[in-house]
């Protein structure tokens, strides 16, 4: 392992960020987490106010600590998870730095990186983890008319409550769990259609008495690699205790076609007909953030998305990633499943780091021999 006194630099002081630190103090790192926000919980803070975890609390706690001591079947609000990540961040005894947004990450001749932050400090670090999530970067459809609309659009990520949408037309677009969460919560208070290119595809949130994650737990669905899931997962899937599927088939939550194109005050149907509407939520997720390390050649790719395996950098080593879809299993970005994720990336800079200390052992050695 790895005793260099240069620290590891984690990007992001969310889920990911705080399973990075546990695991490289563990793995005798010295690890700095830079939080662009005010407290280390990451985004949660910022979720729409109903959310809830899809996973029960006993399979939603990171490396070392349960979530808590009450009902472990329960799914914990987003309010418990804010509080959650708080305790497990006061646990950990690393530099936890809140209020510092990095702006660049730089390579350094000779190895190593160069961390640049908002404020302009700049950080010397033997390797980087970008753990800074997807959540600032909403992704938008881009559909023709929408520029000449003149109703409300926004993605979910800035979606917070139903009350504002009161005896208003909504479409919400998307058919993941967000997009039926958001339009079934709507629904009571607003004329609501949820907008999707396919029929929305459910899964069962209790098989046989048991939580759907305790059989994804058992029978280790949710460690499968990532080679195997993208062949078993063709569709979003959304789980469900019966109430989504039947608000839709009941009509409480009418579902159509995505629309093609938006109007002035609406949007036009795949039928021709078009209709006003008073706004549309995009819950079409997210793509990584990842802005800070254009200065690395070749490590993002033109889309945003890194070059990487595993969660390792494909192009600049000492560079992993924590917390992409899909990274390493079904739960990479998840609670349940990121500490996995931790300890494979950190272990791959903690070896980095050894082979490095060698290497330099070796050409003192080879110095003093002269």
């Amino acid at each position: 392992m790895t005793t260099s006194t240069e620290p590891v630099i984690i990007v992001g002081g969310g889920q990911s960020g705080l399973a990075a630190a546990r695991t490289a103090l563990a793995a005798r790192l010295r690890p700095i987490v830079l939080q662009a926000g005010a407290e280390p919980v990451g985004s949660w803070l910022d979720y729409y106010d109903s959310l809830t975890l899809f996973s029960p609390a006993r399979y939603s706690a990171l490396p070392g600590m349960a979530f808590d001591d009450g009902d472990p079947d329960r799914h914990p609000t987003r309010d418990e998870v804010v509080a959650y990540l708080r305790r497990y961040g006061e646990g950990i005894d690393a530099d936890i730095r809140t209020g510092v947004r990095v702006t660049a990450v730089h390579s350094r001749p000779g190895g190593g990186y160069l961390v640049r932050t908002g404020a302009g400090d700049e950080i010397a670090a033997a390797g980087v983890v970008a753990a800074s999530g997807s959540f600032a970067n909403p992704y938008l459809l881009v559909l023709p008319g929408r520029d000449g609309y003149t109703g409300e659009v926004r993605h979910v990520a800035h979606y917070r409550r139903p009350e504002p949408y009161a005896g208003r037309r909504v479409v919400v677009v998307g058919a993941g769990n967000s997009a039926i969460q958001v339009a079934y919560e709507l629904a009571p208070h607003a004329q609501v259609t949820l907008a999707t290119r396919a029929p929305v595809q459910f899964v069962p949130q209790r098989i046989r008495g048991r939580d759907l994650h305790h059989w994804l737990h058992v029978t280790g669905t949710d460690r499968l690699p990532r080679s195997v899931l993208t062949r078993l997962i063709r569709h979003a899937a959304v789980l469900d205790t019966g109430a989504y599927r039947g608000a839709i088939s009941c009509g409480q939550l009418a579902r159509r076609e995505m629309f093609t194109t938006f109007t002035s005050d609406g949007v036009t149907w795949p039928d021709g007909t078009s209709e006003p509407v008073d706004a549309v939520i995009f819950a079409t997720g997210y793509r990584p953030h990842l802005n800070y390390l254009w200065p690395l050649p070749g490590a993002v790719a033109a889309n945003g998305s890194p070059h990487q395996a595993g969660g390792v950098s494909t192009t600049h080593p000492g560079l992993v990633y924590l917390g992409l879809e899909f990274q390493r299993s079904f739960a990479s970005n998840t609670l349940r499943g990121v500490g996995r994720d931790a300890a494979h990336v950190v272990a791959a800079l903690a070896e980095r780091g050894s082979a490095r200390t060698r290497r330099a052992s070796l050409t003192k050695q080879a110095s003093t021999r002269r």
